[in-house]
């Protein structure tokens, strides 16, 4: 067949294909809730990457199958972290081609299949970093920004809900995939880690494509009913549809990345300590007296209190800046987060301090993924969020390199020497919270371009 051909054909069978997306249209017109219930779904599947810590206790088990080190399971998030990253600077064009359906559900099978992968293969660190770290990395980039794209479409009212609520499965799906191997499930008693890994990829499969059918634009201009812009928000649209090459031209753009390398890293570092910081300092302050019993506490605080705190957070942050803006909750989020931070390595030694240290500090970070989307919306427009997010988003890949491998150097070299080898990373991590707060401050609206301000003139005249 050649190209003429193949053209021909496709647009002899478009009218049946809009035919289909006309009458799903009309459906999630009527009932526009059906997109977040759709995010959710993807999003509990995308989430597995913050339940990898479920599964570092047997890969680091002394003598055990796989006989890893703390830093080798580090590297395995971390390369998960940056595929996501990367992928999501993919992610934007190719859904601006393709649509978000068809980006969402490829996004599934990537990520059941390096799970798929990893559960059939995983017995070597290198087939986990591929499997685990790259194609589910990949998988959960690609189908990650499409329940933002499509949400804040479907309600410009509730933007910041919407992003919150979107993304908030993302958290929530850390609980559920920690707990079905662990505690509620024993998945990983009964059938190990890689009968688990197996398991996950077919569950993921399944809910990423069942949400990625209900995941499609609403009509051009389309608003809800009895809905008109803001007056301020309706003049932001004119001014601010940057595309990447003028967004990345600007310093707004630069000032957002650091604050968002920064506070993904500081977040980040935490996770990857806060069961074995939590265990020593329930051991020093006299609480616990038996190590095991201290760990198992500490490690029950962060699957419950931190993970739901997590996907709460992004809720809760995006309700508030459709209050206060977005500007003024990042600061908030930014600079509470830096006092916790600090604090957090002196209150730890009590049972209840820490889950409610770890309940706050994941409140803030969940936050990140509801504030930050709605930044570049607010400074960049929304006509090219998904490229434009998938570009801001590579500060989470930064982060997320360097946040876990530190973590694990701390945990490398801290083992067995007391308390006090946990203080320097929350004191980096306080620091880097506080500077990220006057990066945001310092960005303001970025200026219009000579070509934008030509078709304004025009358009007026």
């Amino acid at each position: 067949m050649n190209l003429k051909t193949a053209i021909d054909t496709w647009e002899h069978q478009r009218p049946m294909r809009d035919v289909i997306e006309t009458v799903e249209t009309g459906l999630l017109l009527r009932h526009r809730w059906l997109v977040a219930v759709g995010a959710v779904l993807i999003q509990l599947s995308l989430g597995a990457i913050y339940a990898w810590g479920v599964f570092t206790g047997e890969l680091t088990e002394e003598g055990g199958e796989f006989r890893f080190t703390a830093t080798d399971t580090q590297w395995i998030f971390s390369v998960g972290l940056a595929s996501f990253a990367a992928m999501m600077l993919v992610a934007g064009r190719a859904m601006a081609a393709l649509g978000p359906r068809p980006v969402a559900i490829a996004g599934g099978i990537l990520l059941g299949t390096g799970y798929g992968l990893a559960g059939l293969f995983g017995q070597h660190f290198w087939v986990q970093v591929l499997c685990i770290g790259v194609l589910g990395g990949a998988g959960i980039g690609l189908a990650y920004v499409v329940p933002i794209a499509v949400g804040v479409r479907w309600f410009p009212d509730k933007k910041g809900l919407m992003t919150g609520f979107a993304v908030a499965g993302f958290g929530f799906g850390a609980l559920l995939w920690v707990q079905l191997a662990g505690d509620w499930g024993d998945l990983i008693g009964r059938i190990g880690v890689l009968g688990t890994f197996l398991l996950y990829s077919v569950l993921f499969g399944i809910f990423v494509h069942v949400g990625g059918v209900l995941m499609t634009f609403p009509p051009e201009n389309w608003r809800p009913a009895g809905w008109t812009p803001p007056p301020d928000e309706a003049a932001q649209t004119d001014i601010s549809n940057f595309g990447p090459r003028s967004m990345l031209s600007r310093p707004q753009f630069y000032a957002l990345w650091l604050a968002f390398v920064f506070l993904a890293l500081a977040g980040l570092m935490l996770i990857g300590i806060n069961r074995l910081y939590g265990r020593d300092a329930l051991m020093d302050s006299g609480a616990y007296t038996n190590l095991a019993a201290a760990g198992a506490a500490a490690s029950t605080a962060y699957a419950v209190a931190f993970a739901l705190a997590n996907g709460l957070g992004r809720i809760g942050w995006g309700f508030i800046a459709d209050h206060i803006g977005w500007r003024r909750s990042m600061m908030m989020m930014a600079l509470s987060q830096s006092v916790l931070m600090v604090g957090f390595y002196f209150m730890g030694g009590s049972i209840v301090a820490l889950y409610v240290f770890l309940a706050l500090t994941g409140f803030n970070f969940g936050g990140n993924f509801a504030l930050f989307p709605l930044a570049t919306m607010s400074r960049f427009g929304v006509q090219n969020l998904g490229v434009n997010y998938g570009l801001m988003f590579s500060a989470y890949g930064v982060g997320g390199i360097a946040g876990p491998i530190m973590a694990g150097l701390f945990k490398d070299a801290g083992a067995g020497k007391g308390l006090e080898v946990w203080l320097a990373p929350f004191l980096i991590a306080g620091g880097l919270c506080f500077i990220a707060a006057i990066l945001v401050a310092a960005c303001r609206q970025p200026r219009r371009s000579l070509e934008t301000e030509v078709r304004l003139v025009t358009a007026a005249a």
